[in-house]
């Protein structure tokens, strides 16, 4: 039998051994990732990616990737990497695999303006993406991900935006009445309350979202009971996993067949994903009737009513179903952790809590969308270092689609002892870029980098030379940078900034 024969006969054991999801056969089947992925290395060409340096492997198996998992500050450790090995080093991961983190805002940059078509996503990473939302706007790459990027960039242009921006408003109405019902009750002058759970954050940034895009209203800082929310809360509740579901859920990245595995956290995606659908079904027939009814103007209506440039067609029902699941889930996530660390980093600097209510009761009234983004100056600043220190998405990953070259502001070593200023890619090389390292990296934004200090934005030289060579919005990679940087940024920056205020 030759090397190809056996190769297809270990792999379909390895399938056949997971989906059965017993523990045993699991273990099986990781020995059998490692055979077979050991096979191809060694009937593998040489690669002609540049040998970088880079941290040893702790375990034969996970690499360094069960420490990243579980580390509460995976910037910090690429930091310190960088500072050993230099802006560019190699990392190692499950299986053998290996991946250069870039470190370096030139590198970083080049890599990022050809992002969808010189890089792409993480294979394994888009399959995951595609069961668990759909083929929208994450999946995307090339011509089509600039096809739907620009169907939906009506939805959140600024002029959208600005319409939409009096409807958060009335949401945020809806928390503060609640906090202070609670503070009322309470009998006294002042509550304790949690918001990371009743009125999370999450609920605001979903409301918000549910009104404003899609004119349907949640209800979830009423309390109302709803399927949805439940869901998405099980998500929240922390509960403890086992040391097999936390390897199951670091192999979903490198082998997507690992979601078939029932574990709870698997299963939890499996009902967001049902209870998603049927909610985007109810609401697309909703915005149906409402278009025949002659009501217009929702994110979802602006989906519905979209044409492919090309084609002249409509785009389909599936995709928008793709692009709304992926909108839910950004609205409940990623704007609602950078709210709950914008409260945290207040209570935490009381200073910085009184010169902003300062501002803010010097301006008075509800301020509009131009206001919040030109008037306030200091509530900008801070919502800017809340991103800066906390971006929501601390790490990116990308992988090479055909060889390149990339290069670097500072010369690094290889493992041969050379020094070279441009590192040779190959395709199938993969990338991390760890935004929280650089966010906060010393070496980009001088010696308080990792200070809460929101007059840098506000001073004529608090962004270092350093750190304006980052491309991203206001030289922060939070959102991104390039084709691929984060289509409802100025609706989550708006949102942000109403909760604060």
């Amino acid at each position: 039998m030759n090397l190809p024969s056996k190769l297809v006969l270990l792999y379909n054991a390895f399938r056949d051994h997971v989906r059965s999801a017993f523990i045993a056969d699991i273990a099986v089947g990781l020995a059998t990732v490692w055979a077979l992925r050991t096979a191809f290395q060694a009937t593998g060409k040489k690669s002609r990616t540049t040998k970088l340096r880079g941290p040893k492997s702790n375990n034969l198996l996970f690499g360094v990737s069960k420490e990243l998992f579980e580390s509460p500050d995976i910037g910090g450790m690429f930091e310190a990497w960088s500072k050993e090995y230099g802006v560019a080093y190699e990392i190692p991961m499950i299986c053998g695999e290996k991946r250069i983190a870039l470190c370096d805002p030139r590198a970083v940059a080049h890599l990022f303006s050809k992002d969808t078509w010189t890089y792409f996503g993480m294979k394994s990473l888009k399959e995951f993406v595609a069961q668990r939302l759909g083929k929208g706007l994450l999946y995307g790459e090339g011509e089509s991900h600039r096809r739907q990027r620009r169907t939906m960039g009506p939805s959140f242009s600024s002029t959208a935006i600005r319409k939409l921006t009096p409807a958060v408003h009335k949401v945020i109405d809806k928390l503060k009445a609640a906090w202070e019902a609670s503070i009322e009750a309470s009998g006294g002058d002042s509550v304790v309350l949690d918001v990371q759970k009743w009125y999370a954050m999450n609920y605001v940034s979903l409301d918000s979202f549910g009104i404003a895009g899609l004119s349907y209203d949640f209800n979830s800082l009423n309390g109302k009971p709803n399927p949805m929310i439940s869901v998405l809360d099980s998500f929240s509740e922390g509960v403890p996993q086992s040391a097999f579901s936390i390897a199951v859920t670091v192999f979903i990245l490198f082998f997507p067949i690992a979601m078939h595995i029932p574990t709870h956290r698997n299963q939890m995606f499996g009902r967001l994903h049902k209870r998603m659908t049927e909610l985007c079904d109810a609401l697309i027939d909703n915005a149906n009737a409402n278009r025949d009814a002659g009501e217009h103007g929702s994110t979802i209506d602006l989906l519905l009513r979209a044409e492919d440039e090309d084609s002249g067609q409509r785009i389909s029902r599936e995709e928008v179903l793709s692009q709304l699941r992926t909108m839910f889930i950004a609205s409940y996530e990623t704007t609602s952790m950078t709210m709950t660390w914008a409260l945290l980093e207040l209570a935490r600097h009381p200073n910085i809590q009184t010169k902003l209510r300062e501002e803010l009761l010097s301006f008075g009234g509800e301020p509009s969308y131009d206001q919040l983004t030109n008037d306030l100056p200091y509530l900008d600043a801070i919502v800017q270092e809340v991103l800066r220190l906390h971006p929501s998405v601390p790490e990116m990953l990308r992988e090479a689609a055909e060889d390149d070259v990339i290069p670097l502001s500072e010369p690094v070593q290889t493992k041969s002892g050379e020094f070279v200023d441009s590192i040779v890619v190959e395709r199938g090389t993969i990338f991390t870029l760890p935004v929280s390292c650089i966010n906060r990296s010393q070496a980009i934004w001088g010696p308080d980098a990792k200070v809460f200090r929101p007059e840098r934005w506000l001073e004529p030289d608090g962004i270092t030379k350093k750190a304006q060579e980052v491309k991203g919005h206001r030289h922060l990679l939070s959102f991104g940078d390039g084709p691929r940087t984060c289509i409802g940024k100025t609706f989550a920056l708006a949102v942000i900034k109403v909760c604060v205020y």
